[in-house]
């Protein structure tokens, strides 16, 4: 009985996490089968579940490794653009859209990677409010270089420019990303499915991350740097492996989000975005998963369900009041009294057992 109540503990937050996802993803279905879900829910849907990815790979940085990072929107436009050139190679080669989004989020995660490695070597080095302004540089940095990216496809194979097309296309040839334009005519191959299995497989890996012998690693880093470094964990290390685990995850979630739309742009992985996320680690607790799942859910909808209760003048003044409000709490002194007093029964309904 001790050991299943052990085991209980260790895997509460995943049995949680997955149990919402999973719930949450039968009740969709029922609501779209029996046309209950509107056509703007419908379209939410995809980016939700970007938003969730983004949510609970930046809470691996932010609140397991306890580094603010603001650039997590330039990992998602890699992701996002890495994601569309793939599909487009592969339009003729690869014809089930489920495989060739599969294929482009693998080849998006490592691209993103990359870049996190390239980031995360001189920024890690900081720390608290110098590297959250490093990180939102390195994500304008990545913002700008996107808007001046040049990449066409025709029967030569791929021609990538800088600041402007140094390329002639043959005839039939086609622009992929044109610049401060973007891409248009993108084939939205993303569905909500799929967006609930990245949601359990960024789940599934950062969870089992968080409870295996790294992650005990990279919270004795949040914890103690120096007590880490007496030991022998390398900081420098878990920091890094943290960071590009967050970055890879937040490229997964920029080809989602970006194969649900006709027309993408660097515009839209800008400053805004990235606090957007943290607000959503903020408030659904630093470190707590399904916490991440929920808060990202609910504040994406939650604009949206104060329209259809006929509070589209003052949506945005309520979302905002709602957000302050629950901010308040998660901070407050009565949250805090709250748990202690939960700590306090489960510590008497233990001692009660034992007797």
């Amino acid at each position: 009985m001790s050991m299943i109540k052990n085991l209980w503990k260790k895997r509460r937050d995943s049995v949680i996490a997955f149990g919402i996802v999973i719930v949450a993803y039968i009740a969709i279905q029922i609501m779209s089968m029996t046309g209950s879900l509107s056509y703007s829910m419908k379209g939410m849907l995809v980016p939700i579940c970007a938003y969730i990815v983004m949510a609970v790979s930046l809470n691996l940085t932010v609140g397991i490794l306890g580094e603010l990072s603001l650039g997590h929107a330039g990992f998602m436009s890699v992701g996002a653009f890495t994601g569309i050139v793939v599909t487009t190679l592969l339009a003729n080669i690869v014809p089930w859209d489920g495989l060739r989004l599969a294929i482009a989020m693998v080849v998006a995660a490592a691209a993103a990677a990359v870049v996190g490695v390239i980031v995360g070597v001189p920024v890690l080095r900081l720390s608290g409010d110098y590297l959250a302004i490093v990180t939102l540089a390195a994500c304008e940095i990545i913002k700008s270089l996107v808007n001046v990216l040049y990449v066409g496809l025709d029967g030569k194979g791929l021609h990538i420019s800088l600041i402007e097309q140094s390329f002639a296309l043959e005839e039939g040839g086609k622009m992929i990303i044109n610049g401060p334009i973007g891409v248009s005519g993108i084939d939205k191959i993303s569905t909500f499915t799929a967006g609930c299995v990245l949601i359990l497989v960024t789940l599934f890996v950062i969870l089992n991350l968080i409870n295996s012998r790294h992650g005990r690693a990279i919270m004795a880093v949040r914890d103690n740097k120096i007590a880490a470094d007496s030991i022998g964990i390398s900081t420098t290390r878990y920091k890094l492996l943290a960071f590009v685990i967050s970055a890879a995850f937040a490229g997964m979630a920029g080809t989602l989000y970006a194969m649900n739309y006709s027309t993408v742009t660097a515009a839209k992985f800008d400053f805004n975005l990235s606090i957007l996320v943290l607000v959503f680690v903020v408030l659904g607790g630093l470190g707590n998963i399904w916490g991440s799942v929920i808060a990202a859910a609910l504040l994406t909808v939650l604009p949206e369900l104060l329209r259809a209760l006929n509070f589209s003048d003052y949506r945005m003044l309520i979302y905002a009041i709602l957000l302050i409000a629950l901010m308040l709490f998660n901070n407050s002194a009565l949250k805090q009294r709250l748990l202690e007093r939960k700590r306090a029964q489960k510590s008497a309904k233990t001692e009660g057992e034992v007797a």
